[in-house]
């Protein structure tokens, strides 16, 4: 009788997702505040936009900046514990021995049936490590690329969640007509970006476009009222 295939569908854009989260919601927030907060000092939109696109070109590099140097500090991390783990392996192999015996047995593993993975573990060194930086340290090799990658979208998401909220100022010429449309459209940016986040992350797309329309909503409230008195 034929059989239907098993197909299993996990998330595995983790990384990624919360590159575009750091970036988009910042994105959303800080210009949306410069704005507003300019809005009650200033008449002429255009001045507005010219503060608002520097904003967004130097928050996309300090924010893209950040990303790559906690990859790159990941990467050297990873690295830096490899080397040590490697170095453990062939100075004090049965110290290993025993921390490899210790967690295979807390998955329930005899010493009996221990015994065979560990041979095998002994005879490929590399494995042996590999082994170690996954359930000893909990550790992944990260990709080479991840720390450029994840520069470029972090300060690529900035980018796009800044335009929303400046986008009025860029097509009206009145002031307050383009702060009523800035809100309305960074609410929505808000609860749309939480909803299609929660359909990639399995969280629930209604219960995390309520999440980040909330939180969104109250750090760009706050962000808002700080540059309003400083205005």
């Amino acid at each position: 009788m034929p059989q239907t295939a098993h197909i299993e569908r996990h998330f595995t854009a983790g990384e990624t997702v919360r590159d575009i989260v750091i970036g988009m919601s910042d994105g959303l927030t800080v210009p949306f505040a410069l704005a507003a907060g300019l809005s009650g000092a200033v008449a002429d939109p255009h001045v507005i936009v010219t503060a608002g696109l520097a904003e967004i070109v130097a928050g996309s590099i300090a924010m893209g900046l950040g990303g790559y140097l906690a990859a790159r500090s990941d990467a050297e991390h990873y690295e830096s514990e490899r080397a040590r783990e490697q170095g453990e392996i062939k100075e004090k192999p049965q110290a290993e021995v025993a921390e490899v015996m210790q967690i295979l047995q807390s998955y329930g593993l005899t010493p009996e049936q221990c015994k065979p993975i560990i041979d095998a573990l002994r005879k490929s060194p590399e494995a042996w490590v590999d082994f170690m930086m996954r359930f000893e340290l909990g550790l992944e090799k990260t990709d080479p690329k991840r720390a450029v990658t994840s520069a470029l979208t972090i300060a690529g998401a900035y980018i796009t969640g800044g335009l929303i909220p400046l986008g009025p100022y860029i097509f009206s010429t009145n002031v307050g007509t383009a702060l009523s449309f800035s809100v309305a459209f960074t609410l929505i940016a808000l609860a749309l970006f939480g909803y299609i986040k929660g359909q990639f992350t399995g969280a629930g797309p209604l219960r995390s476009a309520l999440q980040t329309l909330l939180i969104g909503g109250l750090a760009a409230g706050a962000a808002f009222a700080i540059a309003k008195a400083i205005a």
